[in-house]
């Protein structure tokens, strides 16, 4: 008699099985960015300091972009092969591949660590510091980096307890975190009269609680696949593959340092003359942070059907990947369109949440406008290049991924503020011409390839399923 196989995605509702992981995995991801955000908003409304602390911390964000990068490598890249192999029977393999994410994650931790602490001063100023901004910056910075490898392995292994089904466990390790992280923050700052400091230990804190809990769910009982000695250490073949897939999710993050970084120093040089860039920089800071946390449903509807749409895929249930690419599309576009009309008319409330200077606010409403003149438009990149990694197709995902970014922003940020004397705003603007151009070349893409691909009937099951190879 054939066993029922746990979290078995090929089976029940489409719509559930998606919603089962992400809905816990939004609230996750949530919770990550209020690590951040949280910070933030206490830090802007310090007495006296406040928009400089913030602007400082906008300094820090090019980092914290980098040290997500090398935690998506691991996690985005070892999870769904997880949920491939398990799709298709083997465990043991899928648990290998774990071990290898999490040793290699260690590595990464350790050398990212030694790398800041060391360069991090001139870092600061060349992402578009100023003598006054670089002082809050070092001081949340030097504190946040002893932090890292937590925060990486939080951030790099829960994508493995989602990959096993367990969406409400995943969506604990990092609400654990966040919760701790809002208790601190306001006892450190303001009660204990830490500052700048204050948000940066809380926030250590905080990220060390979530990685000791991903760890003992992974080590314990309850894993489907467990983390122990047998499954670590570092394997070539499959740390190829690994990496292979997890460059998307590298490459997001990494593009994203490089743009935050770039747009900085952009908004530094064309707000100087006018004593107006750190204004600038603070306003970009802003305006970041809420696309942080609007953007993580997106992403925890994304990453949430990755598992399903790999293990069915695995399976052989090419229909029902067909029907999970079809409800990622309404949903995601359906969330996209209601957030982009909330941001566009209400932009001062946004901005109010980190800082109430007059100036920061009426630039902040103006520049927010132009930055989500084109927001929902992310919906088609986050499905096409989700789909891409679900499916182990790295070659795709990465080459979107860089297009939207490296290829589309990067340029126009040094082309834009040249033209019709658009000057700092035309930083802004880069942002809405990648989000058309990217998602509709990504989506497209993904429907002449892929959904073409999936129209193959069904495999049978109990049937021999060869490994998927990357088209």
């Amino acid at each position: 008699m054939e066993t029922i196989r746990k979290n078995d995605f090929s089976q029940g509702s489409i719509a559930k099985n998606i919603l089962s992981l992400a809905i816990p995995l939004t609230v996750a991801q949530l919770t990550v960015v209020l690590y951040n955000v949280v910070d933030r908003a206490f830090i802007g409304h310090i007495d006296a300091v406040g928009r400089d602390a913030f602007t400082g911390i906008g300094l820090v964000m090019p980092i914290t972009y980098i040290i997500n990068a090398f935690a998506n490598l691991c996690g985005t890249g070892g999870a769904p092969l997880c949920a491939i192999a398990r799709g298709r029977g083997d465990d043991k393999k899928a648990a290998r591949i774990m071990g290898v994410s999490f040793t290699f994650l260690l590595l990464l931790g350790a050398a990212l660590t030694a790398l800041f602490y060391l360069f991090h001063e001139p870092f600061l100023y060349l992402v578009g510091g100023s003598p006054e901004t670089v002082f809050h910056a070092k001081q949340y910075l030097l504190i946040y980096l002893a932090g890292i490898i937590p925060v990486m392995i939080g951030l790099g292994m829960n994508p493995f307890i989602n990959a096993q089904g367990f969406g409400k466990t995943g969506m604990m390790t990092t609400l654990l975190g966040a919760v701790i992280n809002l208790i601190l923050d306001p006892l450190f700052i303001f009660v204990l009269h830490m500052g700048v400091r204050g948000a940066a230990l809380a926030t250590v804190i905080a990220q060390a609680c979530s990685a000791v809990w991903a760890l003992a769910f992974l080590t314990g009982k309850k894993a489907i696949l467990r983390l122990d000695r047998s499954s670590l250490g570092l394997d070539v073949k499959i740390l190829k593959r690994i990496c292979g897939l997890g460059l998307t999710g590298f490459t997001f993050s990494v593009t994203n340092s490089v743009v935050q970084a770039l747009g900085n120093a952009q908004l530094q040089a064309y707000g100087a003359a006018a004593g107006m860039g750190d204004l600038y920089v603070a306003a970009m800071t802003a305006i970041v942070s809420v696309r942080e946390i609007i953007f993580q449903p997106i992403r925890g509807l994304t990453q949430g059907a990755q598992p399903v749409i790999g293990y069915n895929y695995g399976a052989g249930q090419y229909s029902r990947v067909r029907k999970s690419i079809q409800f990622l599309t309404a949903a995601c576009l359906t969330y996209n369109l209601v957030i982009w009309l909330l941001v566009l008319a209400f932009p001062h409330v946004f901005i109010l949440l980190f800082n109430e200077d007059p100036a920061l606010l009426e630039v902040g409403v103006k520049t927010m406008r132009i930055y989500y003149a084109a927001y929902v438009m992310m919906s088609f990149q986050m499905i096409g290049q989700n789909t891409f990694v679900a499916l182990g197709r790295a070659r795709m995902a990465v080459f979107f991924s860089l297009l939207r970014k490296a290829a589309l922003v990067v340029p126009m940020m040094l082309l834009l503020p040249r033209l019709w004397g658009l000057g700092a705003y035309g930083v802004f603007a880069s942002e809405p011409v990648s989000d058309a151009v990217g998602g509709i070349a990504c989506y497209t893409t993904m429907m002449l390839t892929v959904w073409r691909e999936m129209k193959q009937p069904d495999v049978p099951p109990g049937a021999n399923q060869e490994e998927p190879v990357e088209a």
